[in-house]
């Protein structure tokens, strides 16, 4: 197995060797909660069953992916983010990761699974080849459909992370030769909560590991089995850059006035609007602006099986759930004609104005004394 370096004895002295005290500890524990929405309280659970050395053991499986996702998780912006990842789980099988390869590699996957039969958290990384039997992809001798069946038969909760494992992603993508689907298909009447993304959060997956690992339950999940937490609402709906939408200031180019100062992307082909996610209140690894709007570019929408990967990349798509205002400015403005009775009122109102001003001149005239007696007794 891939030893950590942690027992429950020494969890605390090597928190506090890493430069983190028992605050920043519970802090990490509290932001993976609140990920999944729960109270800082159940952070606090989290914490202690991680203390007495409680960790849930995942068996990660990767297949045809680029290990994006595996590195989002790992290449935070805190610089021991990455290791209380790792102290808060019990990865016992990684490819990228474990130092074992080989048939060592296959013994300790096998071990793990033994150890925690009915227990252990499967994470399924890439998508899983099904065409020609799938020999596209083995690992060990054996196919990445026999692999992933037999891992999923003995796990007691399966979460398929990325675009790639939850619904097929790039390798998807048509003419599709390897016949890549996701986890949710090839492992058809499992509940398989996915977590898409090209990477997701990190704190979406660990907070859905932590839920499951100190209460047993997984959190609630959409028709296409994503968490509602952070997949409920589209990027669209909490968009910094809403307000421009609303009141209508489109980014017409790259690098015009409007992209400049921060307007829209919807012109530009913007997904937001269809896609459901997180990004937008959910910084990536806790940096402002990391992700594609943040650094000015349209939404991929990376999340969404009809999207990413088919839909062109400046392609405009619909709203799909209109939230108030419910009606916005159209990205031409359309330009209509005054009616006669518009223009009657318009000009009774300009000339009651005019005939005002005049008025006013020729009273302030009046009272003006006479230039023409000035310095005379």
């Amino acid at each position: 197995m891939l030893d950590l370096g942690l027992t429950p004895t020494n969890l605390k002295d090597e928190v506090l060797g890493k430069g983190l005290d028992r605050r920043s500890f519970l802090k990490i524990c509290t932001l993976a909660a609140a990920a999944v929405g729960l109270p800082a309280s159940a952070g606090k659970l989290m914490a202690e069953q991680a203390a007495k050395g409680l960790k849930p053991s995942v068996i990660w499986l990767s297949y045809q992916e680029c290990t994006g996702c595996s590195e989002t998780l790992l290449r935070t912006s805190h610089p021991q983010l990455d290791e209380l990842i790792l102290d808060l789980i019990s990865l016992d099988y990684h490819e990228a990761l474990m130092a074992p390869s080989g048939h060592l590699a296959e013994e300790a996957r096998m071990q793990a699974m033994d150890a925690n039969d009915g227990k252990f958290v499967l994470v399924v990384e890439g998508a899983i080849p099904t065409a020609d039997g799938g020999i596209y992809c083995k690992v060990g001798g054996r196919t990445a459909l026999d692999t992933v069946q037999e891992a999923a038969d003995r796990a007691g909760a399966i979460i398929a992370i990325g675009s790639c494992a939850s619904w097929g992603g790039i390798p998807s993508s048509p003419p599709n030769p390897t016949g890549a689907q996701g986890a949710p298909q090839v492992l058809a009447g499992k509940t398989v909560v996915t977590i898409p993304g090209c990477p997701p959060n990190p704190y979406n997956f660990l907070g859905t590991v932590l839920q499951y690992a100190t209460f047993g339950t997984l959190p609630a999940l959409d028709e296409k089995g994503r968490p509602l937490y952070a997949y409920g609402r589209t990027i669209h709906e909490h968009c910094p850059r809403r307000a421009h939408f609303d009141a209508g200031r489109f980014v017409q180019q790259y690098g015009d006035d409007g992209h400049r100062q921060g307007w829209c992307l919807y012109k530009m082909g913007c997904k937001g609007p269809q896609t459901h996610a997180p990004c937008s209140v959910e910084q990536f690894n806790e940096v402002v602006d990391a992700w594609p709007i943040g650094l000015g570019h349209p939404c991929f929408g990376c999340t969404e099986e009809t999207l990413a990967f088919k839909v062109p990349m400046h392609d405009t798509v619909q709203i799909d759930r209109a939230t108030p205002p419910d009606t916005y400015a159209p990205i031409h403005a359309e330009q209509g004609k005054a009616s006669p009775l518009a223009a009657g009122v318009a000009g009774a109102v300009v000339g009651g104005v005019v005939g005002a001003g005049l008025m006013a001149a020729k009273k302030l005239g009046s009272d003006a004394p006479d230039s023409s007696t000035d310095g005379e007794d």
